[in-house]
């Protein structure tokens, strides 16, 4: 049972190392929109790519969005933020049990 474990641990751990580098991924692209980036730079092109399909559904089911902010990156922060810390821990608990 301990391969099991040690998969489980290893899935967490990969889990955590993603999330993590998503979470600031979508910290950056808020912070870009807060200054007017260039449309064609490459990497504001590969921000809102990587983050668009992620943010536009939650952009969608959120009522405010004729007040001028943009909350999507918030509520996906929190969304990490619960999966980091409920999914992942869970995750490990579970692996050091077996």
């Amino acid at each position: 049972m301990f391969v099991f474990g040690n998969l489980i641990m290893a899935l967490a751990k990969v889990m955590d190392i993603v999330l993590t580098v998503f979470m600031w991924i979508i910290i950056i692209r808020a912070l870009i929109s807060w200054v007017n980036p260039d449309p064609y730079n490459q990497i504001v092109i590969v921000l809102y790519r990587i983050t668009e399909p992620i943010l536009a559904p939650v952009r969608r089911m959120i009522p405010l969005r004729n007040i001028g902010l943009d909350f999507s990156p918030i509520i996906v922060l929190l969304v990490i933020m619960f999966l980091k810390y409920f999914l992942v821990e869970t995750m490990i608990q579970l692996a050091q049990r077996l």
